[in-house]
């Protein structure tokens, strides 16, 4: 009995330095694995906290000893792994090693999300010294915390502007964060006032609004510029194009070609049922060429189209000379001046340029007297589907058919596409007339229906509002408040996919199937295609319909 007792002993004996053999082979390997004995108290740091693993060496050495020799062998051999994790714990390594399995992409990604959090726990201890170096009084109190705390800074702000490129974090950026750590710790006893800190704290916080605030005004303020800004390529092409319609014009005998409009579309072929009308406002001549283009080369029936381009005097010559260097045949196309428009008001230009509201999109039954439908595009469209079918449908006696911004099912989840934001129902006058929750719909893509505009008298019913709105907060800037006034009962919602929005802004997001299946893509807002602030993603649509080897676009340095 005392023989078999003093075998076991013996084997108990020879398995712990056995075992204790392997551990210090793994000890003396783990310089190989990138981690030093310096680094095993942080690497189980969580979140951005400063709270300290309670894991010590003294206890990761015991889980090992009671796991057993051959378990120890085998996790011998996973130690030879180079390991590049100094944000995540030993002991979880090991368990996506052996029982999860994980991948290189995975690891990896769990690598990522640590050093995230370890640059967002820096920024946290960094804003934390800075508040203890306010709350520091004036006299020279605790001047060696207020030298570490600076010394600190300096490190930190150091450690993370070599971060941005970095996979991971070095040993040293982890011991500068310890020390960190350890300089807030002294703070903490040399300015116990807890208050006080807090209070400076929610003043930081207060001065960091406001100056993010400053900084989203100044950033759409000059969205806001280079939107409006004319670009210089495009100054370029309309300069060299009006010159080429005035050499065009001189080479010509017996009245120019461009000056040849498509009088020959007479009255009653216009009043035909089988004849397609489009119309665009524009004084941009890429923009004019893409609408024209796109619409023509997807539509079923081009000989039927007739496309109605009004611009102004200044940008008449480069557009009309751009059509007649790339003719849209067989369609037909009529380019007029808003001057030339004898059936608009007589003070209409002027008044336009002053108040800006006085829309040439009010007064299509008198630009068009002899028409029965219209279908008006804004100039920042791109059509990708035929569009003819659009005639066909009934419109019960409404004027206007357009896409609407709201779905019947999101009443009080977005106001921003209802009534009440584009209108003050604190006013009388509108309370009475509208329905807040009213949808809006929008410019872009509309058919309207001029007989029936003109039983309805709907540019009365414009005049009206304009002369009630005076001296009155009655809508938003724009013209669409008060396009959602005169049409208020009189549109009918259009299937969404026939035209999609929002394009024009940064925060839109549309899947490529939504883009694929959509009729109409609307760059609205102030990302425009032509624009170097577009959006690549939408833009590359529109890229579609201009030939960008055509000489003039070359000349011009106007490219994709």
């Amino acid at each position: 009995m005392r023989q078999s007792a003093r075998i076991t002993r013996v084997l108990l004996v020879l398995l712990f330095v056995v075992v204790f053999s392997c551990f210090l082979y793994l000890m003396l390997n783990l310089p190989s694995v990138s981690i030093d004995k310096s680094e095993w108290d942080d690497l189980g740091r969580e979140g951005s906290g400063l709270v300290k693993n309670s894991h010590s060496l003294d206890s990761i050495v015991l889980n090992i000893i009671e796991e057993g020799t051959e378990e120890i062998l085998h996790k011998d051999e996973r130690f030879q792994i180079p390991l590049n994790r100094s944000n995540v714990s030993i002991e979880k390594g090991f368990q996506a090693q052996n029982s999860n399995g994980e991948t290189i992409e995975e690891s990896g990604n769990k690598e990522q999300n640590g050093l995230r959090e370890k640059i967002w726990e820096m920024e946290d201890q960094l804003i934390m010294a800075r508040a203890y170096l306010r709350f520091a009084p004036p006299d020279n109190s605790n001047s060696h915390v207020i030298k570490e705390l600076k010394l600190r800074i300096k490190e930190i702000q150091r450690v993370l502007s070599h971060t941005s490129s970095a996979s991971h974090l070095s040993t040293s950026a982890l011991q500068k964060m310890r020390a960190m750590d350890a300089t807030l710790h002294r703070a903490q006893k040399a300015y116990p006032d807890c208050s006080a800190i807090a209070s400076k704290l929610r003043a930081i916080t207060i001065n960091t609004e406001e100056q993010l605030r400053a900084q989203q005004k100044q950033a759409s303020y000059l969205t806001q510029v280079a939107s409006r800004t004319f670009p210089k390529g495009l100054h370029c092409l309309s300069m060299r194009l009006t010159h080429e319609y005035f050499d065009l014009k001189k080479e010509s005998s017996g009245g120019s070609r461009l000056e040849r409009e498509s009088r020959d579309l007479v009255v009653e072929r216009e009043r035909g049922l089988d004849l397609y009308h489009y119309a665009v406002f524009s004084d941009n001549v890429l923009a004019c060429a893409v609408v024209v283009n796109s619409t023509i080369s997807n539509s079923k029936n081009p000989d039927k189209i007739v496309f109605h381009i009004i611009t102004d005097s200044l940008n008449f010559p480069a557009i009309k000379a751009w059509f007649s260097l790339n003719p849209i045949s067989p369609s037909e196309l009529r380019i007029q001046t808003l001057e030339s428009l004898q059936l608009l008001p007589s003070n209409f230009s002027a008044i336009f340029k002053l108040r800006g509201i006085l829309d040439p999109r009010f007064y299509l039954p008198q630009l068009f007297p002899h028409l029965s439908k219209i279908l008006l595009l804004d100039h920042d469209v791109v059509v990708l589907k035929d569009l003819n079918d659009l005639w066909e449908i009934d419109m019960e006696g409404k004027v206007n058919l357009a896409v609407e911004k709201c779905n019947d099912d999101d009443l009080g989840n977005d106001d921003n596409n209802r009534l009440s934001y584009l209108l003050n129902f604190e006013d009388v006058l509108v309370e009475s007339n509208f329905d807040k929750d009213a949808c809006v719909w929008v410019y872009g893509m509309n058919l309207f229906d001029l007989d029936a505009w003109r039983k309805n008298g709907l540019t009365n019913i414009f005049h009206k509002w304009l002369q009630l709105a005076k001296g009155r907060n009655i809508w938003r800037a724009g013209t669409l408040p008060i396009g959602q006034m005169v049409f208020y009962n009189h549109t009918m919602a259009l299937d969404k996919r026939f035209h999609l929005f929002g394009l024009g802004k940064e925060n839109t997001r549309v899947s490529t199937d939504e883009l694929e299946r959509s009729s109409v893509l609307h760059y609205e807002g102030n990302a425009k295609p032509w624009l170097e602030i577009s959006v690549p993603k939408y833009q590359v649509y529109w890229n579609k319909f201009l030939n960008y080897d055509d000489p003039f676009l070359l000349q011009c340095n106007i490219h994709e």
